[in-house]
């Protein structure tokens, strides 16, 4: 049976330590239509729609072709915004990718997607990818386990699993890329911050306190993601030595 996916893409202008990144110049471009074109790479979907309560990026999307919706101001997380969505754009798999991440590899949007589209049964899924050795100690490095089907254990921002004995699988870097159905999409909008989410401040945590099955595929973590301007540069230096 074919089933349909529709790509969000959250995108907001406030945010603490970049205000207005994702409209940043990126080699002639926005960073949201890096995104966006890196989405429509991936083959997946016709239905790919920016998520924002920002009039900067309404009207930017509007000049630049782009499907966009408008959502509320008040969301705390882009899966929240993701469920407001889902209300009125129907799909059986949704794939939330960050507005953030121009460098993203279309192969890794078409992973996170794929046990969905494949497996009825399947409510969420993720991406992990290796991980670096000077990134096992960074807390601003998510980490992930899985268990032997592949589904999520438990993610933390602490080195885990813990080397009591060598390990005997490598570590696990957690991609930020989700993708879910409908449904689970409306339950969390409806659960309160849960206590494991709290304490490490990663809203997939909502989903596993709940018990929902997150299904881990292999991809490629993106060599910088814009959370500063460094990074903005960063990110210009790479680009503008590659063709895209």
């Amino acid at each position: 049976m074919s089933r349909s996916c529709a790509i969000v893409i959250p995108a907001r202008m406030a945010s603490t330590r970049f205000p207005g990144k994702p409209l940043v110049d990126l080699c002639g471009k926005p960073m949201l239509q890096w995104v966006v074109e890196a989405s429509r790479k991936a083959n997946l979907t016709d239905q790919i729609v920016v998520a924002t309560p920002d009039d900067e990026i309404l009207e930017t999307c509007r000049l630049l072709k782009i499907d966009a919706v408008r959502t509320a101001i008040s969301h705390p997380s882009g899966t929240d915004r993701l469920a407001e969505v889902s209300d009125g754009l129907f799909a059986d798999v949704y794939v939330n990718v960050q507005g953030d991440e121009p460098l993203i590899d279309p192969e890794t949007i078409r992973a996170c997607a794929k046990p969905l589209l494949d497996d009825p049964t399947l409510e969420m899924g993720s991406i992990y990818s290796a991980i670096a050795e000077d990134e096992i100690e960074n807390p601003a490095v998510v980490k992930v386990v899985t268990d032997l089907a592949g589904n999520a254990l438990y993610f933390s921002r602490h080195a885990i699993p813990f080397p009591r004995n060598p390990r005997v699988i490598p570590m696990k870097k957690h991609v930020g890329i989700y993708c879910y159905r409908r449904d689970v999409l409306q339950r969390f909008a409806g659960w309160e911050q849960s206590p494991l989410e709290a304490t490490e401040s990663l809203e997939q945590l909502r989903f596993l306190e709940h018990g929902v099955r997150i299904r881990m595929s292999e991809g490629k973590a993106s060599a910088v993601a814009v959370d500063t301007p460094e990074q903005a540069d960063e990110v210009r230096k790479l680009l503008s030595g590659s063709v895209r």
